[in-house]
């Protein structure tokens, strides 16, 4: 992969940004030592000029890759016609995202509130559900992540993020991922919903299975619990269809989205079907929620993925990506799976070390899903030769 050598003056340059930013920043993130500057399609450049394949893609953020022309485009013209226009008024940028969310979202679902990130999405449709159900209480799975904030962590199932914070909101039960007797034993007349991932991300990214799926699913509608699917990282076309929802044939009540809505712009959505009741003004709200900027970045991102059919081609490139790390012969992999660009990589060691060789000497951005977990992100545009340079280098780093 072609480099530009690096000089003592854009060395320091990058260090003095690094000393910059670690003196005034909350301290929060983990940070690894490169300043990016630049993007490019699956590519970034860091401030001393080396180039990496992005298969963190903004954590699943830049599904169009880096400064997609499209997207660039309809940013620009917004921000020279107008910037925001809360929901007190109409905008016609919104309304027209609106109903592109409308064409592109299961049948079930005919309503969406526009936020600015997953979490909000994920705190929103909890207050919906209680309030459409008139019932407190919520199921959520182990391994499970919704965010971050106090509602939405307390869904969120790992237990260093959510002990500082403790206690969280009452009313809370995980149960282990497909166990259907699990399962139907948290259910209770004080349910008002269930949270799920599809595909479950941060928790190794391990698709749900489909039968339990489909069993639970049958569970809600019997006993009149609302479904909040959480396709925050799953969705947008990233496992192949639209909605990971899709592959598992189950409709949610309330459907959540972000992180690739925006084509990197910051942007959230809860989709809302006719199950849950009609929500009165001003049980809740958003002051950046559907700003024109987001609006138009997003629309531009859902259009540009129909035109240049990339949610098929997720699918594809996905299990082709799949198949070559299946058939790396290392003793040092545990599992691999996946769904579309979405893939783990499941180590019998934990997998800094890895991260870490990728990074350094092949010019490969993974993350990582746990401590033994690679993860891959790649975005939709990413080329055939990219896949089989993360394939090649993926092999090397596990070979070693």
């Amino acid at each position: 992969m072609a480099t530009t050598p690096q000089t003592s003056g854009v060395a320091s340059a990058a260090s003095a940004t690094i000393a910059l930013e670690n003196q005034f920043t909350s301290g929060v993130y983990a940070k690894r030592p490169i300043v990016m500057v630049r993007g490019q399609g699956a590519r970034l450049w860091d401030e001393n000029g080396r180039e990496f394949i992005d298969c963190v893609g903004g954590i699943g953020v830049a599904s169009l890759g880096h400064c997609h022309p499209a997207v660039v485009a309809a940013i620009r013209e917004q921000a020279g016609r107008l910037i925001t226009a809360p929901e007190l008024f109409y905008s016609d940028v919104r309304a027209r995202l609106l109903a592109k969310l409308n064409e592109i979202t299961p049948p079930s679902i005919c309503r969406f509130f526009l936020c600015n990130s997953g979490t909000e999405a994920v705190e929103g449709a909890m207050k919906f559900a209680r309030l459409s159900t008139g019932r407190t209480d919520f199921i959520a799975f182990q391994r499970g992540f919704h965010g971050r904030s106090m509602g939405a962590l307390t869904a969120t199932h790992k237990k260093d993020y959510r002990d500082p914070f403790l206690p969280l909101l009452a009313g809370m039960t995980h149960v282990a991922p497909n166990d259907l007797d699990a399962f139907r034993a948290a259910v209770t007349d004080r349910t008002a919903a269930v949270l799920i991932e599809p595909v479950q991300g941060e928790g190794g990214v391990r698709p749900m299975d489909p039968d339990f799926v489909r069993a639970m699913a049958g569970v809600c509608r019997e006993r009149g619990v609302l479904i909040i699917d959480d396709e925050i990282q799953c969705g947008m076309g990233r496992t192949g269809r639209w909605f990971a929802c899709e592959h598992y044939g189950f409709e949610p009540d309330l459907l959540c989205m972000a992180k690739a809505l925006g084509g990197g712009i910051p942007i959230g959505a809860i989709g809302i079907s006719s199950a849950v009741k009609d929500l009165p003004s001003h049980v809740h709200g958003s002051t950046f929620g559907g700003n024109a900027l987001s609006a138009a970045a997003a629309l531009a991102t859902i259009e540009t993925m129909q035109s240049e059919g990339l949610v098929p081609l997720a699918g594809e490139k996905g299990s082709y990506l799949l198949k070559k790390f299946q058939a790396i012969a290392s003793p040092k992999i545990r599992e691999v799976r996946g769904m579309g660009l979405m893939i783990g990589v499941e180590l019998k060691e934990k997998v800094q070390r890895a991260l870490h060789l990728l990074q350094e000497e092949h010019g490969v951005c993974a993350l990582l899903a746990g401590p033994t977990v690679l993860r891959f992100l790649p975005p939709f545009v990413i080329s055939y030769e990219d896949l089989d340079r993360v394939a090649e280098a993926t092999r090397a780093v596990l070979s070693a």
